[in-house]
């Protein structure tokens, strides 16, 4: 017979392994849902050009990677700066493998080789862009994944604003990061900025960064959230904190709004 008291033991014995069990699987789920961005920035040299790269984009290119299973693109333009005509792309992959695979997936696809025809037969004489900047980063433990904004969702006018941290040293970025991850994201939510991605940056020519994008239906009111943000307690407490000092030497911003195809 069974001594009660040895299987009150093993039965918590049991639940303790079986939740340690759990945590484990919900740490590596996590680790695998992080996702891979590219923030791709086609640069062109006037509005004409900047038309030619928006057409193949939308007819072209965001369609064959609808096919690809790669979805939340993002294309937008700079709302600031009417002499900036450059087309900012954001492109997220679910694992490094889906990176690798777009462009032999790309040539392969008679589909997107037919609609880029016009794209591709651009003389060298005349270009359609100047040059394609292309950044890589992997998403926050904190926020896994893209979350899609409410106007967005609901189809209503959005801006979108990118924040660039850089910091002097590796560790000073590590340490950026882990500050986002340990509570300033929340923050974020909290006050209303919409957070859609962050990304600490694996490749690019401004590295050690993180890169971040926040989303408002408009002006005022995103200026509104982030007055929300400075106030807020746990921010106040987590800005004065001894190991998060001097961890951002620049921060660079652009205020962006989606093109109409744009899937954020």
């Amino acid at each position: 017979m069974t001594n009660p008291l040895n299987r009150r033991d093993f039965l918590k014995t049991s639940v303790a392994l079986t939740a340690l069990a759990g945590a484990k699987n919900m740490v590596n789920a996590q680790e695998k849902s992080q996702e891979y961005y590219e923030l791709r920035i086609y640069k062109t040299a006037d509005a004409n050009k900047m038309k030619s790269v928006h057409h193949y984009l939308e007819n072209a290119l965001v369609p064959a990677f609808g096919r690809m299973g790669l979805d939340r693109i993002g294309v937008f333009t700079n709302m600031d700066n009417a002499e900036d005509y450059s087309i900012y792309m954001l492109i997220p992959y679910p694992t490094l493998a889906a990176f690798a695979a777009v462009n032999p997936k790309l040539q392969a696809d008679t589909t997107y080789l037919n609609a880029a025809k016009n794209y591709f037969a651009a003389p060298k004489e005349d270009p359609v862009f100047t040059r394609i900047q292309s950044k890589f980063y992997k998403a926050f433990q904190g926020m896994p994944v893209i979350e899609l904004p409410q106007q967005t969702l609901e189809k209503q006018p959005r801006l979108f604003e990118l924040r660039i941290y850089e910091s002097h040293t590796e560790e000073k970025a590590a340490l950026k990061v882990d500050m986002f991850n340990s509570g300033e994201i929340q923050v974020m939510r909290d006050t209303g900025l919409a957070p859609v991605f962050y990304g600490e940056a694996l490749i690019g020519d401004d590295v050690p960064n993180l890169t971040y994008m926040l989303s408002a239906s408009d002006r005022e009111a995103h200026k509104e959230h982030w007055r929300q943000f400075g106030a807020h307690p746990e921010w106040q407490r987590m800005k004065e904190m001894p190991k998060y000092k001097d961890t951002v030497s620049k921060i660079t911003n652009i205020f962006l709004q989606p093109a109409a195809y744009s899937q954020l």
